[in-house]
């Protein structure tokens, strides 16, 4: 019958072996990718950490180098999502620090300055003594500041429109008002007649009445002179 005792002490030396097979697993990913990282070649960098992780996925070290690797690839959101999940389980305040750090990068690149202050701070209370991230965290504290009053600048200039516009609006509606007023008060004018005749052809129609007039008259008295009057008989 076996004995239980050695049952267990060959179980235990098989998870150990297990173990440390997996650890240098992750450890040869880990060296390739970072063979392709530096030789620029990140899209295989990235599938041997992705490899790494696979076979350890607390492996803070393949998040870490997986996000950086994400970063030079403008994969932001990616790389953001390894750095905050490897910064969930890292232990080494160093390592903090530079997750941290490139956080705050990541948020500084997209404007987001008041989230790139508090990853910077992070860092920093990590590793105090980074200058590079504490001169980042200058700077983005200035661009935030910047970008508040180009804000505060943009609001009041379209407050200022805004009531210019309103001013001119209620201009016009006096001045139309007034207008109506105007017309309002003023006499209605006759319609003028397409049809009605000049002044000058009306004294022209009347003259040559006229002038037909007398020409009837004169015949009337020829007329009359012709009927009661008397021819001398010539001898």
């Amino acid at each position: 019958m076996l004995n239980r005792r050695y049952i267990g002490s060959v179980l235990l030396l098989f998870l150990v072996t297990v173990s440390v097979f997996a650890q240098k697993e992750e450890r040869d990913f880990i060296r390739r990718g970072n063979r392709n990282f530096k030789d620029s070649v990140y899209v295989d960098a990235e599938i041997n950490y992705r490899k790494a992780i696979e076979v350890n996925p607390k492996s803070t070290i393949s998040m870490f180098n997986l996000g950086n690797t994400l970063l030079v690839q403008n994969k932001l959101q990616e790389a953001m999502d390894q750095y905050a999940g490897a910064a969930r389980i890292e232990k080494d305040k160093s390592n903090l620090a530079q997750m941290y750090h490139n956080i705050g990068v990541i948020f500084q690149s997209q404007k987001e300055y008041a989230k790139a202050i508090e990853a910077y701070k992070e860092s920093l209370r990590n590793n105090p003594k980074d200058d590079e991230t504490r001169y980042n965290l200058a700077l983005a504290q200035k661009m935030l500041k910047d970008q508040q009053q180009n804000q505060q600048n943009q609001e009041q200039n379209q407050q200022n429109q805004n009531e210019q516009n309103k001013e001119q609006d209620k201009k016009e509606n006096e001045n139309n008002k007034q207008n109506q007023q105007k017309q309002d008060q003023q006499p209605p004018q006759p319609q003028k007649n397409d049809n009605q005749m000049s002044k000058e052809n009306a004294e022209q129609l009347l003259k040559s009445v006229m002038q037909d007039e007398k020409d009837v008259q004169d015949k009337v008295k020829k007329q009359q002179i012709l009927q009661g009057g008397k021819l001398e008989k010539d001898w």
